[in-house]
């Protein structure tokens, strides 16, 4: 049983050594890079190195990177531009998807198992066009076939909008795309926004090969810590013993405060996770 940090966290500033030795020093396992330039510049080779050093120097694992969803991210959740792969606009559309392949890239000095990919945005930031299902099984197969050849599976995540609800993205596993190379990517708490958390994992579960864990209040998407919200946890958590997921259980949390008070939150329900695995 593993557990990471997304540094989604930190995801206002700069990556640093001092992030993850911050990670570290609270007993996490690994991380999930957020791959955003303004937070950490992949298409750089100088940072590409500098991120293989200080997880060496760390003794973290990079568990998965998140595939680009914005150019830059500011403070107040500020995103600009926003890129979807599922666009009906071809040219925009295939620029979303070019961004996520120079992630990709990464494996190349930094081998990473899974990238995790938004299909579409979130309902809340959509314009009209941004969630095209076609146009989103088109980018999710040309993203399996360049992360193929590196060793990469794609993860692609439960967010809110209808290309990437549990039973759409099962159909597009079913129907559309290598299931060997692709799955999905559980996230708690947009599974909560949308319905039932336990038959939320049922329609996914031939398919889950990573998770995204927060909580919320079902009225907004705040990635809180797990337990400071309304989800069920006990609940959640024998859903997946269930289905017999044994992969990694990665914290994708919000700074609600600082980034070192919030990783001993998590700290805290790290442990309240694993003895719950642990009866089941």
């Amino acid at each position: 049983m593993r557990f990471g940090i997304s540094t989604h966290l930190y995801h206002d500033q700069k990556l640093e050594r001092a992030h993850l030795g911050e990670v570290a020093a609270h007993g996490f396992d690994g991380i999930e890079l957020f791959a955003t330039r303004s937070h950490f510049d992949y298409r750089h080779p100088a940072a590409v190195e500098s991120l293989a050093q200080w997880l060496d120097e760390t003794g973290l694992a990079l568990f998965s990177v998140h595939a680009p969803i914005t150019d830059a991210f500011g403070a107040g959740d500020v995103w600009s531009p926003t890129y979807s792969n599922a666009l009906s606009d071809s040219v925009k559309r295939q620029s979303a998807v070019q961004e996520a392949e120079a992630a990709l890239q990464i494996a190349r000095r930094v081998p990473f198992p899974l990238l995790v990919v938004h299909l579409g945005t979130p309902d809340s930031r959509a314009n009209p066009g941004d969630n095209n299902r076609s146009a989103a099984v088109k980018s999710a197969e040309a993203i399996v076939a360049a992360a193929a050849p590196l060793g990469v599976r794609v993860a692609l995540e439960i967010i809110p909008n209808s290309v990437s609800t549990p039973a759409s993205l099962a159909a597009i596993l079913d129907d559309e795309i290598d299931s060997s190379a692709a799955g999905v990517c559980f996230d708690f708490g947009h599974a909560f926004l949308g319905g039932d958390v336990p038959d939320a994992i049922e329609t996914v579960a031939e398919h889950l090969i990573a998770t995204h864990v927060h909580d919320n209040h079902r009225r907004e998407d705040e990635h809180l810590v797990p337990y400071r919200g309304a989800i069920n946890w006990d609940t959640a958590l024998m859903s997946m013993q269930k289905i017999g997921y044994d992969g990694t259980y990665l914290m994708e949390l919000a700074n609600t405060s600082t980034p070192a008070a919030v990783l001993e939150q998590a700290q805290g329900a790290r442990v309240r996770l694993e003895r719950a695995l642990s009866q089941y």
